[in-house]
């Protein structure tokens, strides 16, 4: 990395590629669209694809919506946006002179995803990593979200480009770390925890996702991946489980059918405390 020149510092950080302690974190945070005001940002994140990063992004939302708090949702996985489908959304987004104005769900949730607009959902995002990520700083600066009291930000997979840009470019307050019961878990959520370290944003907590299979017969859980390890990797790295999210066929309906805002469950209620905490 280059190193600071003292003699030719002008303190202004936004005009310098060096890197020194000086350096203030929050210096290439993007500016908000003037026509919006979010007071707290949280990232929804897992160092691997196919946990149900989108589910606990889609459920944590409807969750806060229903606690009174105005809420938004930010789809920043570019390549494989899925919360559209889950909310039962249309339309396009609008836009005019001013920006662009997320869509509106049937409880009042404000979306932004890029599926609302492309032409068709199904069309391929075919884009390198610079593309997508200026697509997310973008989602930040033109849109018109108006007051938000909690965004939530579904985050693609990985530590890639997207999440690296995220955690630089907007005031993200906390993340949600989101596992699985496999062993291998252990690792990915590690991968998730040492990003979040590096970028020095708070951890909030794990939620787990296919925990277990209630059977509709007994009401005996099936642990269809083998023992849980997320009690052990939680105590670990000293952080607190929300939730434990069952295979609940009724659940894959309600995403399917676009009707995720009907949900009954109490598998993240620990989340409403944590809204609370953050006002």
């Amino acid at each position: 990395m280059a190193e600071k020149n003292v003699e030719n510092c002008d303190h202004n950080c936004s005009n310098c590629s060096s890197s020194c302690n000086d350096r203030d974190p929050k210096s290439l945070i993007e500016k908000l669209h003037e026509g919006s005001n979010v007071k707290r940002v949280i990232g929804i994140v897992s160092g691997k694809g196919g946990v149900g990063k989108s589910l606990v992004t889609s459920l944590s939302a409807v969750l806060s919506q229903r606690n009174g708090y105005k809420t938004a949702i930010m789809d920043a996985d570019i390549t494989g946006p899925s919360i559209p489908k889950m909310f039962g959304i249309r339309e396009n987004a609008t836009g005019d002179k001013n920006g662009i104005y997320p869509v509106t769900t049937h409880t009042g949730l404000k979306v932004m995803s890029l599926n609302l607009l492309t032409e068709n959902e199904t069309d391929p995002v075919v884009w390198r990593g610079p593309i997508l990520a200026g697509t997310v700083k973008q989602f930040w600066t033109d849109v018109v979200w108006g007051d938000i009291d909690f965004m939530f930000v579904d985050m693609p997979p990985g530590t890639g480009d997207v999440p690296l840009t995220v955690f630089q470019s907007l005031p993200v307050d906390g993340i949600i770390v989101v596992a699985s019961p496999q062993e291998l878990v252990s690792m990915i959520v590690e991968k998730a925890l040492n990003m979040a370290k590096m970028m020095d944003i708070p951890v909030l907590g794990v939620v787990e996702n296919m925990s277990y299979l209630k059977c509709p017969e007994c009401g005996k859980e099936i642990k269809l991946f083998g023992d849980s390890h997320i009690d052990k990797i939680a105590e670990d790295k000293g952080l607190e489980v929300l939730g434990r999210i069952p295979i609940e066929p009724n659940l894959a309906l309600l995403c399917d059918t676009g009707s995720i805002e009907a949900f009954t469950g109490d598998w993240l209620n620990n989340l409403i405390d944590i809204f609370k905490e953050m006002e």
